[in-house]
């Protein structure tokens, strides 16, 4: 599992080549969180995306770059030795350009993916396929950077025998390459 874990994060970094700008993003966040107040059965998560900064999908006006679909890969584990390897497609857009019309520091990004999920010694989430919905908020240092703040839902939208789902709050630190 561990040789499989680097071969995909030497794969993910090799394509920067391919891709010539975008996010590489670190995570680390509550998996498995409640917001009613039942039970649950928290893990440390914790996350590696690429994000690139190619548009897959043009949708909508060419002045409003909201609906400029772009493509990421990513890897998640939690402390309960669960895995997740996903790739999806995700949009951004300025909030003070969305809200105002001028561009700010802060961003808000969100994105849709599935992969494969082993539930290790953690939730079982009912199939191998799993999909992710997360929202984030991030804001821009003076050095590109970015510091975020995301809600993100993994679950297989009931083509399983069961669908608990799980919720995820996290931190991420966004280098740009």
């Amino acid at each position: 599992m561990f040789r499989s874990f680097l071969f995909i994060l030497f794969l993910l970094f090799k394509t920067s080549t391919l891709f010539a700008q975008g996010y590489d993003v670190f995570g680390l966040g509550i998996y498995d969180i409640k917001f009613d107040g039942s039970s649950s059965n928290y893990a440390t998560d914790i996350r590696y995306e690429r994000r690139f900064d190619n548009t897959l999908f043009d949708i909508g006006p060419e002045e409003d770059n909201f609906f400029y679909l772009k493509p990421f890969f990513g890897i998640e584990a939690t402390s309960d030795s669960a895995i997740y390897f996903l790739g999806g497609i995700y949009l951004e857009d300025n909030l003070g350009k969305l809200f105002i019309g001028k561009e700010n520091k802060w961003n808000f990004t969100p994105s849709f993916g599935l992969g494969y999920y082993d539930d290790g010694n953690g939730k079982k989430l009912g199939n191998k396929l799993e999909f992710r919905t997360t929202l984030e908020l991030s804001y821009q240092l003076n050095n590109d950077d970015r510091i975020g703040f995301s809600l993100g839902h993994i679950s297989n939208a009931n083509i399983g025998n069961k669908n608990p789902g799980v919720e995820i709050i996290s931190l991420s630190y966004q280098k740009p390459f």
